[in-house]
Formats: C-alpha cells, structure tokens, sequence
C-alpha cells in the first residue's frame, strides 16, 4: 500500500467493481419490470400489475443506491487519475459526457415521473414512461462501455502537441472492444436479474408463503430469462477472446487476469445446469417446485455476481501495464499523489463504497422479504408505488 500507483488501482478496481454490481441488477430488472408493466397494460391483471409494484419497488432501490455510487467514482478520474484525462480526457471524456448529460438525465427524469405518476398518467402514457427509462439504462451501459473499450481498443483519434484528438467519433461508438463487451454485459445483466426474481421467489416459496401464485409465476420467469441469457452470455464473451492482444496473452502479465477467468467459467456452468435443470422440471413438472430446487435456486443468488466481478478481473487486469493499450502506462496515468494522500483516498471511498453495499442490501432484502402485500390494501410498510388504475 506504499506504492501510489497500486493503491490507486486497487482503490478504482473495489469501486467500480461495486458500482458494476449495482448496474448489473438495474439493467436487468428495469427490462422485466417494463415487460410486466407492458402484458399488465395491455390484459388488465391484476396480478401482473402487482408484480410491477412489488419487482419495480425493488428496482427503485438498488438505482436509488447505485446512483450514489456511480456519482461518488466520478470523482475519481478528477483525484487518481489526472494523467489519463490530460492525455486522453478529448476522446475518453467524450462518452462519459455523453452518459451523463444525455442518458443518465433522461433516465432519472422519467424515472422520477414513472414512482409519482401512478395516478397522473394515463396507463398508455406511464408504460411510455418505464420504457424511456429501460432504453436510455440501455444508453448508458453503453457509452460506458464505448469509453472503456477505447482503452483496450483505441481508434478514431490522432495525436497532437501532446493530446489525443478525437478525429472519428464513429470508429469511436463502432468499436468491436465496446459493442461485444456491451452485449455481454446486456446478456450478464439478464441472468443477473433473473436469478435475483428467482431466488427472491423461491426464498418465499419456501417459506410457503400465502403469495404461492405470484411467487411461483415470479419464479418461472425468472428462470427462463436465466435460460434465454446464459448462452448468448458464453458467446458474447468467447468472441472476444479473438481480440486479446498478443501482449495480453503473455502467461506473466496475466496470471491474475487466469484466475479470474476461471472464477467467470466455473459460475456461469453452475448457472448452465441449473437452467436445464429448471427447464427439465417446467417440461415434465410444470408448476411444481420441490424444497431442493428451491434451495439450490436461493444458493445460486451470489454466481452472477461472481461471474460479472471475476469477469471484470478477467478483462482489465490483463490490460497491465497500459492504461490506454499501447498508448500510456497506468504509471503515467495516475496522479502524482503521495503514499500517505493515497491512502487516505482508498479508505475513504472505499469504505464510503462498503457502506452503500451494506444499506442497498439491507434494503433490498427487507423489502423482498416483507413480500408484495395485497394490492391496493397493501400493508403501509410496502413500497408506495400504488397499483395503477387500468
């Protein structure tokens, strides 16, 4: 921890790994909320209209939290890493622009009129509202991704007096690095999401809840969004094994990069047999879900967050020593802080990071637990999104 360098690193890698969960889960969820709300729209069930009220309350949260996040390691790039934004902020500083000021604003807006405009909005127009809100969550993940594909994958610029200039914003958005990346990252966020509906559903199934008919329907389709996403999962992230660059491949520099590849497999086949696993029983015992099932779903909760974290290791530890892939050194990149002003910037975002983790799953599981409540004689302690008036 003496070294400046390696403290910033590790300080980037907790963050951002944390915020990555965060995302993961709001991606996914938001996309089965807005199907919910859209077969709810459209047949005028009761029952899916109370799915969308307890599933999106749980959404609601884990944005809420994450938001904090994602604000809070902004200011990252401004402390830890002035050398990376003085070489490259004209080109890398473009995406992350346009995240914020585009996507994430028009996201949060229509995510502020879905929560209060239950009761304001015809039914037609706030289902509008949930959807503007998936696609610019869509928007973002993908900015992000274009930015950080930059850094394995720099195209579009040219170098002048110094600074990288951004000469192609196109090769830029279409860059191979950030397009696969974002589609395994769309795919992670799904089974992520559904496994999360899955484990919470079987967590009350199992408890023998009086909510059997919600739950199990919750639990169903959970499961097979988990068997839609697993395989183009595996694909989106074995393409990309074609674009490692031969640096990246050397045993030396990458035997971090090994174990974190291992991790990623390892969770992903577990989550492979327990999709057939379930598909097996939807075929052959639809509707019925024995107490080992239950329990193996519940205990599958943490393998995609494991998948996506080890994954993560996976994709950018092996870009060391670069920062930006044969263009500036992660020694280059960081500012010139010293061992002791280093530090103290790794305990306190890290533990600010730690402390947000802990409230998101404080919240998360107590409001999953208390269950959906009865509709619009729901107990007050649920999430005040009222069931919409069809």
């Amino acid at each position: 921890m003496d070294d400046p360098v390696f403290t910033a690193r590790l300080q980037f890698a907790l963050t951002a790994g944390i915020h990555f969960l965060f995302v993961a889960l709001t991606l996914g969820l938001v996309t089965m909320v807005a199907l919910l709300q859209t077969r709810a729209a459209f047949s005028r069930d009761e029952l899916h209209a109370r799915m969308v009220r307890f599933w999106g309350g749980l959404y609601v949260i884990n944005y809420a939290v994450g938001v904090v996040t994602g604000l809070v390691m902004e200011f990252q790039f401004g402390m830890n890493w002035t050398g990376l934004l003085k070489l490259t902020g004209e080109v890398f500083g473009v995406p992350l622009a346009l995240e914020t000021i585009g996507a994430f604003f028009i996201e949060s807006t229509f995510l502020g009129l879905w929560i209060f405009g239950w009761d304001r909005f015809s039914r037609w127009a706030h289902l509008a509202m949930i959807w503007v809100v998936a696609l610019t969550a869509y928007a973002s993940a993908f900015f992000i991704l274009v930015a950080n594909g930059w850094l394995k994958n720099p195209v579009g610029y040219v170098m002048e007096d110094g600074h990288a200039r951004l000469t192609d914003f196109t090769a830029i958005l279409t860059n191979p690095t950030a397009l696969l990346a974002f589609g395994h990252v769309v795919c992670a966020a799904f089974l992520t999401a559904g496994l999360f509906m899955a484990a919470v559903s079987a967590h009350h199934l199992w408890r023998k809840t009086a909510e059997t008919e919600f739950f199990r329907r919750s639990l169903r389709i959970g499961m097979l969004t988990v068997i839609l996403a697993v395989f183009p999962a595996a694909a989106f992230g074995g393409t990309q094994f074609g674009l490692v660059p031969e640096n990246e491949r050397a045993p030396e520099l990458s035997a971090l990069a090994r174990s974190g590849e291992t991790l990623m497999t390892t969770s992903w086949s577990l989550m492979f047999f327990l999709s057939w696993a379930f598909l097996v029983k939807f075929v052959f015992r639809p509707g019925r879900f024995g107490r080992v099932f239950l329990f193996l779903t519940m205990a599958a909760l943490p393998l995609p967050y494991l998948a996506m974290i080890s994954g993560w290791v996976f994709r950018e530890v092996s870009r060391q020593p670069w920062a930006v892939q044969g263009l500036l050194r992660t020694e280059d990149a960081v500012s010139p802080l010293g061992p002791g002003a280093a530090q103290a910037s790794f305990a306190a975002f890290v533990s600010l990071f730690a402390v947000l983790a802990a409230v998101n799953f404080w919240l998360l599981f107590r409001q999953a637990r208390r269950g959906p409540g009865q509709g619009a004689d729901a107990a007050p302690e649920t999430v005040p999104l009222p069931v919409p008036t069809f």
